[in-house]
């Protein structure tokens, strides 16, 4: 992404490029929130969750203990990435005594593309979960050729996920929604991914700070985004409790289920209090209609 887009983004008073992409004014996602009269829809309870890379730093020292205050704050669900010395079976036997389910875990790509896929898959399915992602691709691959490489390599790594009743997903960054040499970097694992075998847990932050816009996604790509990473952007580009910055979440989420949407998944990268912002961003998320 190019150093004018990135400006733009970060600056709140381009109202209108923001809402373009989901974002908006503080003052219009004001509005957003209050207006509930007509707005019915709602998340369900089953479908909020929380990634762990946001409690990365209470795990390091007591995983079950952060298990429990995220089951006491209301989370139904978790994305584990990361497990601090813990086996996949240590993690689901708290998770059982949490009464949380673990819906997927994030793999690195060169696992999932590599002879580490079997045991992956078979962590996943331990965890109880239904998704093996991606976080990320390797720098090396930034390039319409590198990502063709990449659909090429999650197909085959679909194939065999499928075999076990799992899925595999990609997780974007700002950077997978670059234009280069004329095309769109996402837009070719889009197109040359196999529906039945590969899906993408879309990051509406990092989609909305590299230029695109969720809503489109879910309508141009029915069906594709089973879950989400929820998290805010704050007005200077930077993160923010889900709630509490400026991407408009109602306007977000209205085509969610063209997308697919079954698990909206809490996460901050640098949480300055992490509990506080899972409770933040949980009561939001409980209360939205949209």
């Amino acid at each position: 992404m190019n150093g004018t887009r990135r400006a733009f983004l970060s600056t709140a008073g381009a109202a209108v490029g923001l809402a373009a992409l989901g974002v908006s004014t503080p003052t219009a996602v004001a509005a957003h929130r209050t207006d509930t009269g007509r707005r019915r829809r709602r998340i369900p309870p089953s479908g909020i969750g929380m990634h762990l890379y946001t409690m990365r730093t209470p795990l390091a020292t007591d995983f079950r203990g952060t298990l429990e205050r995220l089951a006491e704050i209301g989370y139904a669900t978790v994305g584990v990435s990361g497990r601090h010395g813990h086996s996949a079976a240590e993690i689901r036997r708290m998770l059982d005594a949490t009464r949380l389910k673990a819906v997927l875990e994030h793999v690195a790509y060169t696992t999932v593309t590599g002879s580490g896929l079997p045991q992956a898959i078979e962590d996943v399915r331990t965890l109880g979960g239904s998704w093996v992602v991606v976080p990320s691709l390797p720098a090396g691959m930034h390039s319409p050729a590198g990502y063709r490489e990449a659909a090429r390599q999650f197909n085959a790594a679909g194939r065999i996920a499928r075999e076990s009743g799992l899925k595999v997903l990609f997780h974007n960054h700002d950077g997978d929604h670059d234009v280069v040499d004329g095309e769109s970097l996402y837009g070719i694992l889009l197109k040359e991914t196999d529906p039945e075998l590969v899906g993408f847990e879309l990051d509406v932050y990092w989609a909305a700070k590299g230029g695109d816009d969720p809503r489109r996604l879910f309508v141009t790509d029915p069906r594709r985004f089973p879950a989400l990473h929820v998290k805010d952007m704050a007005p200077n580009g930077g993160f923010e409790d889900v709630g509490s910055g400026v991407l408009d979440f109602p306007a977000m989420f209205d085509t969610a289920r063209s997308g697919g949407v079954r698990q909206w998944l809490v996460e901050h990268d640098a949480p300055a209090d992490p509990f506080a912002s899972a409770l933040n961003s949980y009561r939001y998320l409980s209360a939205l209609r949209y």
